[in-house]
């Protein structure tokens, strides 16, 4: 999928990536989101191109869950945010694209500041386009990274 898709391409390093991969599985990859989702906020996606969750395979199933699980704690224990929201995004353009779930460390400082919470806030931050810098990025991924990597959880 090669120039078409930019999940693709930052899995494939064709594209740059701040704090590059912070867990792959056989399945699976999670990565620093590269949107203006704030510092911490992670995409979970699966390694081949899929556009639709109906098209996971079952293997690819079974282990989003525990993976998410596993992604969402570790997020807790670095950014330490009052609530971690997870959600699915998979559009470009208003076409649909390679999915990815967003796991975004949401607190009371980025509520107050946009003055919105849920998907109010993740609309808030995108139309700012606010983009943490990449050294800041960078930090947070090697907590991340660590955090994954001790973890017993999960996938």
């Amino acid at each position: 999928m090669g120039g078409e898709c930019l999940a693709c391409d930052l899995m494939e390093g064709r594209a740059p990536l701040p704090g590059g991969n912070l867990l792959r599985t056989q399945l699976w990859v999670v990565e620093h989101c590269v949107g203006p989702l704030g510092l911490g906020a992670v995409v979970v996606k699966p390694a081949r191109h899929v556009v639709h969750v109906a098209d996971l395979t079952a293997q690819e199933s079974m282990e989003l869950g525990p993976l998410l699980q596993k992604v969402s704690a570790a997020v807790t224990e670095v950014m330490t945010p009052d609530q971690v929201y997870v959600c699915l995004w998979s559009h470009a353009g208003g076409v649909p694209g390679h999915i990815h779930f967003v796991v975004q460390p949401a607190g009371k400082e980025d509520m107050a500041r946009f003055d919105a919470f849920g998907p109010a806030l993740q609309v808030a931050m995108g139309e700012a386009r606010c983009f943490p810098p990449a050294e800041e990025v960078e930090r947070v991924c090697h907590r991340l990274r660590e955090a994954l990597s001790s973890s017993s959880a999960g996938a």
